[in-house]
């Protein structure tokens, strides 16, 4: 029987896929797969096209996945996004799968992305079933730290329905929010990604569909490594100005 999950994100194989040995080839992929979108191919066929050229895993495609979007995409992200100074006094909702499991995948020691857009994303996924790791309340921590220095005025987590132990999540959140004195609710649904694109409220969310469509956001994933998880496992597939092979 599979041993119980204990930390999440971190895989044996990580350490030889994307070892520095490694990173030539997966940012000229990078490369390749931005060129791609930005020409508007969908983005499976052009992973799939990518990924077969470069001969990357699995895992090394999920992450060329989590880094690459159009120059299109980039702007319109840039172009809503806020800084963090504009948080305070406001009403904050976050995506909260999304920001909690990146923060454990970094506090684990996981492979961590910044995307091209510069939110940070990891590999690991829940699989519609959540199970609380070494790393989630620290990582709950340093969320109720983070939001509480940006002064918001409330903070509403947004947590998938569907996904097992939702509940009991929300349950642990709300706990730890009254005994540290954070402003928090939490909040079950079917479609956290349809209330977050809506809302007129700042959002924390790396999940690009939304990113698209919401009105503002604050790049907070981002804002909490750079001050609380200085040495996390940052793997950067920027490929600033390569020429991408499909051009030659």
């Amino acid at each position: 029987m599979a041993g119980r999950q204990t930390h999440r994100g971190a895989a044996p194989q990580d350490e030889r896929l994307f070892a520095r040995d490694q990173l030539g080839a997966l940012r000229a992929a990078a490369s390749d797969l931005c060129w791609l979108l930005d020409r508007h191919y969908a983005a499976r066929s052009a992973l799939e096209l990518v990924g077969n050229r470069h001969n990357l895993s699995s895992r090394q495609r999920m992450a060329l996945a989590r880094y690459a979007c159009s120059s299109a995409d980039v702007q319109c992200r840039t172009k809503s996004r806020v800084e963090s100074a504009d948080v305070r006094g406001q009403e904050l909702w976050l995506d909260g799968y999304n920001i909690l499991t990146v923060l454990e995948s970094a506090l684990a020691g996981g492979v961590v992305l910044p995307g091209r857009d510069g939110c940070f994303r990891d590999i690991a996924g829940i699989h519609r079933r959540y199970r609380k790791v070494n790393e989630t309340m620290p990582a709950l921590k340093l969320v109720g730290e983070t939001v509480l220095a940006l002064g918001a005025g409330l903070c509403r987590w947004l947590l998938d329905q569907p996904v097992s132990n939702s509940g009991r999540l929300k349950t642990l959140i709300l706990e730890t929010a009254q005994e540290a004195g954070w402003n928090m609710e939490v909040e079950l649904t079917f479609s956290p990604d349809h209330l977050l694109a809506r809302t007129n409220h700042i959002i924390a969310t790396s999940d690009g569909i939304v990113l698209d469509q919401c009105r503002q956001w604050v790049n907070l994933a981002a804002i909490i490594m750079a001050q609380r998880i200085p040495r996390a496992r940052v793997v950067d597939l920027g490929f600033e100005h390569r020429t991408s092979n499909f051009e030659r």
